[in-house]
């Protein structure tokens, strides 16, 4: 077992985290043995799920300088990982020093080195919270952000594994009621609508491979994506595949879609 100074004693290394998973995707080096062995598990039935998870750090990293060049100045980054590789306060304060963020995860690995990595930043913190007990991160989050100004809220690959039971649309609107007009919101969702019937049988696999982990995997459609902005404005190009959302460069396109829009 490995021990490292930044894992909480109560965190179980053995067991596969999705937070863990991901920063291993994205090349990272917070992550475990149980969490590589069932991120090799996914990518032997997807193979492309390292630039997916590449392509997807690349939209948030396109979102916040948009939203930078907006005048926004304070992010809300809801289910946000393990903050390594390109993290929203990089970002945002190397466009804007005095841009704050809050970030919030239930992964205390992800949020105990957050809170490490933040220690000499006055501007960023990090907070322990289920993004669906909005009360309880909205609190939180008010230490921090000036909730009388626009406010980027930023929920990129994290709704997915908020299943239906759970509420995940009204989380959602929970959080846009408590925004002032001006704020934007970005979402970033896998899902299986471009599969073909080979790939959805590979795709059921690496289901029961997330199953396993803290998180199960809850895929959903165009018009379920869609519907999280009900009530907001649709940036251009509205809900697409995250590589042709304003990209830099053309990326192979992947599962993942993306959007921004703004409180009216």
């Amino acid at each position: 077992m490995e021990e490292l100074k930044w894992v909480p004693s109560t965190v179980d290394v053995t067991r596969p985290s999705v937070a863990r998973m991901y920063d291993y995707y994205l090349g990272g080096s917070h992550n475990f043995e149980a969490d590589r062995a069932a991120a090799k598990q996914v990518e032997q039935h997807f193979p492309g799920v390292a630039q997916s998870a590449q392509a997807n750090r690349s939209f948030l990293r396109r979102v916040v300088r948009h939203l930078v060049a907006q005048g926004v100045d304070q992010f809300l980054d809801l289910g946000s990982g393990i903050p390594t590789v390109g993290n929203v306060h990089e970002i945002a304060q190397q466009d804007n020093p005095d841009a704050r963020v809050v970030y919030v995860d239930f992964e205390p690995v992800a949020v105990s080195h957050a809170n490490a990595l933040l220690a000499d930043n006055p501007n960023a913190s990090a907070i322990l919270a289920d993004l669906r007990a909005t009360s309880s991160v909205l609190k939180g989050a008010r230490e921090v952000l000036d909730f009388s100004r626009p406010v980027g809220v930023l929920i990129i690959a994290a709704l997915h594994f908020v299943p239906d039971s759970d509420k995940p649309y009204e989380a959602v609107a929970s959080y846009l009621a408590d925004l002032p007009s001006g704020s934007y919101l970005a979402i970033t969702h896998a899902s299986w609508d471009s599969l073909s019937d080979d790939e959805r049988a590979e795709a059921t696999e690496i289901k029961k491979i997330y199953n396993s982990s803290d998180n199960a995997l809850t895929m959903r459609t165009h018009a379920e994506v869609t519907r999280f902005f009900d009530g907001m404005d649709l940036l251009e190009p509205g809900v697409v595949a995250v590589n042709d959302w304003r990209p830099d460069f053309y990326e192979d396109r992947t599962g993942i879609y993306g959007a921004v829009a703004r409180k009216p």
